[in-house]
């Protein structure tokens, strides 16, 4: 037996930003519970509004099922004495489990016969747990502060109305957060803001839209509201710009949603385009429209949460409320652009970026020197890259981002590009930012790349050199996300430089730094370490990364590309008894006092087999060598591979620590030999699978 179960909680209108959340959350715990008490059912769907979150969990079994508990009790042996009769252990032992001694009987466990009890617990009610199940889920939801209302007692995130909790057609006795639990649930608050008693749980979500004008599905009515904003941007020949979680706020606001296209005035568009849709999107909530080729249009697309009888009044409406702010966005451009980047620059030295760190123009100061040193390594234009580092901050105290702070950068451009400075700079103020998250695109110029660089490599080198590197979660300073943007733009814009000597520079420019001379050792490897996400998301698998971090590198560029070669290695098939010879090698030599010499002696070489290989290393040393100078790993090790065969007949036919001393010696520089091959690249001997 089976019923579909429903839960509605009514509230007053719920957090916009954390209701897609709460939903996945409150259905998850739910479906949880039910998994726990092995519950069977088919589906389970969330449904979140405004003013509502619910979970319909259809054809939940009716009741738990029957188990079979076995409890094993003491011997048969000690159970039952000399003439058969049950001895007190047995008697306890029944006592306990609730059975009649004469039923005693035993089975063998295994190991030995013993007293046996099969105990039948009967299935648990469905409803009897129900109310257990929601309290629990609405306990665990993701809510930073809960709050009290009124002289009640209880907290939630949002004072609470009604709560429905329905098994089939019969409502389940449950009292929750103070409410009792029946079938009734309300309509929209203007449109039908009345009661509506609801006949079965499946009943659910068409009668709240057909008599309630309640879309109480959130996916639903985000497609909706998706359909309807493009429609409108086609009636203006425009397309409709959609941001993922500007959409599910909009979702999150609105029960039924009606989208509406407004208007601004053209003067507007003289503003940069990111302000106008920074003021569009996070004041208003409005959808922004572009033309064909991506210009802004003087449109916006707004959704009510009310089908009109006139709808010019709503549109006039939110044209009179979206005109001062984009006439504040127009009076901060245009009063910003009186003042130069160059002559802010006097007012971040009141800014401090970190107690211990100074200022923000000490931070600029900073960055100007590490730019022009990494402009030097890659002959790039180093005035530029100084420019650039010494305005890069400016933008900080100008009004635009000081109202709108999802301008920080955009705005530096714009107002770079009015200060009459090169092209390069200009980029370089917003493109200083990139990647502004995983996936997010790399600055195109040079001259921004070099202080995307140099800002994070300050910041990182400084953060550490106070002892405050991220512990745990804490990451206050996002040296994490700092790291990974370092390592994805040497490695993606192909550069070559030396982690190692760029962390030494930036730590030389710090006065007040607590850690010592460890710093850059520490600062390094934890930077590196960011690379097993690059390669983890790659699928190459962590014995590969260890091969190449076993060499102790520093240049991102270099250990990713030689990563890349030993994992396309790896996937030979004389990769692994290439591997295991090295781990061989490496175990032979790591027990010697001394290191061996790698000059092999030909007149010392006696056996075939090792004749063969000394001749097959020298060989391929010759055929590796251009290819290593070249950073051309992948073919060096395709090369190598064919190394297998006189490797494994060395191993079969030559013993390396014979009694001789000097063939001894002329072997294991052989092996030296060969292991410093495959050392040119990494140490492949990691790439043997470790025993269990």
């Amino acid at each position: 037996m089976s019923a579909d179960f429903l839960v509605e909680l009514g509230t007053e209108e719920l957090p916009p930003k954390a209701l897609k959340n709460l939903m996945a959350s409150f259905a998850e715990t739910i479906e949880a519970s039910l998994k726990a008490a092995e519950l069977s059912f088919t589906a389970i769907k969330p449904f979140a509004a405004p003013r509502r979150l619910a979970v319909l969990v259809e054809n939940l079994a009716s009741e738990t099922p029957a188990k079979e508990l076995v409890v094993w009790g003491p011997p048969a042996a000690i159970a039952f004495d000399k003439d058969g009769q049950p001895t007190k252990a047995a008697l306890a032992f029944a006592e306990k489990n609730g059975i009649a001694a004469s039923e005693l009987k035993a089975e063998n466990d295994g190991k030995a016969d013993k007293l046996v009890a099969r105990i039948t617990n009967e299935g648990k009610k469905t409803v009897s747990l129900l109310e257990a199940i929601v309290t629990d889920a609405l306990a665990k939801l993701p809510i930073a502060k809960r709050m009290k209302w009124g002289a009640k007692r209880e907290e939630f995130v949002r004072p609470v109305h009604w709560l429905v909790m329905l098994f089939g057609s019969d409502v389940i006795a449950a009292n929750i957060l103070g409410l009792s639990a029946g079938r009734t649930t309300r309509g929209h608050r203007f449109h039908y803001n009345n009661a509506i008693d609801l006949a079965k749980a499946s009943d659910y979500a068409s009668v709240l839209k057909d008599t309630g004008f309640v879309v109480a599905d959130f996916a639903a009515r985000g497609a909706t509201i998706k359909q309807q904003v493009e429609a409108e941007a086609k009636k203006v020949g425009g397309v409709a710009v959609i941001d993922a979680d500007l959409l599910d706020e909009v979702t999150a606001l609105v029960e039924w949603p009606v989208a509406l296209t407004g208007k601004f005035e053209e003067r507007f568009l003289a503003v940069p385009s990111e302000a106008l849709i920074a003021s569009m999107k996070e004041h208003q909530k409005y959808f922004h429209v572009v033309d064909a080729n991506g210009k802004l249009k003087n449109n916006f697309i707004t959704v009510a949460n009310i089908q009109s009888k006139d709808a010019a009044q709503i549109i006039d409406g939110n044209e009179r409320v979206i005109r001062p702010r984009l006439s504040d966005a127009a009076f901060f451009f245009e009063t910003d652009k009186k003042t130069t980047l160059a002559s802010l620059r006097e007012r971040l030295k009141t800014i401090v970026f970190q107690a211990q760190l100074g200022t923000i123009f000490d931070k600029t100061e900073r960055v100007a020197g590490l730019a022009k040193l990494i402009a030097g390594k890659l002959n790039a234009d180093a005035a530029s890259a100084e420019r650039a580092a010494q305005l890069c901050k400016s933008d900080l105290v100008t009004n635009m981002v000081g109202e709108f702070d999802d301008m920080q950068g955009i705005a530096g451009y714009y107002y770079a590009i009015n200060d009459g400075e090169n092209a390069e700079v200009a980029a370089a103020m917003n493109e200083q930012y990139m990647p502004r998250f995983a996936g997010d695109q790399l600055p195109q110029t040079m001259t921004g790349t070099i202080i995307a660089l140099a800002d994070r490599l300050d910041t990182i080198t400084g953060i550490f050199g106070i002892g405050q590197q991220p512990t745990g979660s804490k990451d206050p300073f996002a040296l994490r996300r700092a790291s990974i943007a370092v390592l994805r733009l040497l490695v993606e814009k192909n550069l070559a430089l030396d982690l190692r000597d760029l962390l030494t520079f930036a730590k030389s420019q710090h006065t007040n730094l607590t850690v010592g001379d460890e710093l850059v050792e520490q600062v390094l490897a934890y930077m590196l370490e960011r690379f097993r996400a690059f390669f983890e998301d790659a699928n190459i698998p962590a014995e590969v990364f260890q091969s190449v971090t076993a060499k102790q590198l520093s240049q991102p560029l270099d250990i990713n590309q030689r990563v890349l070669a030993v994992n396309e290695f790896s996937k030979l098939p004389q990769a692994q008894a290439l591997a295991a010879a090295n781990k061989r090698v490496s175990n032979i030599l790591a027990k010697q006092n001394a290191a061996p010499s790698t000059e092999v002696n030909t007149a010392l070489l006696q056996e075939d087999a090792e004749k063969t290989l000394a001749q097959a290393v020298s060989a391929k040393a010759a055929v590796v060598a251009p290819l290593f100078a070249a950073r051309e790993y992948t073919k060096a090790l395709a090369a190598l591979a064919d190394l297998q065969q006189p490797v494994d007949a060395f191993f079969d036919g030559v013993m390396v620590m014979c009694e001789d001393p000097a063939l001894q010696q002329n072997r294991l520089a052989l092996l030296q030999q060969l292991r410093g091959l495959f050392l040119e690249v990494a140490d492949i001997s990691y790439l043997v699978p470790a025993k269990n």
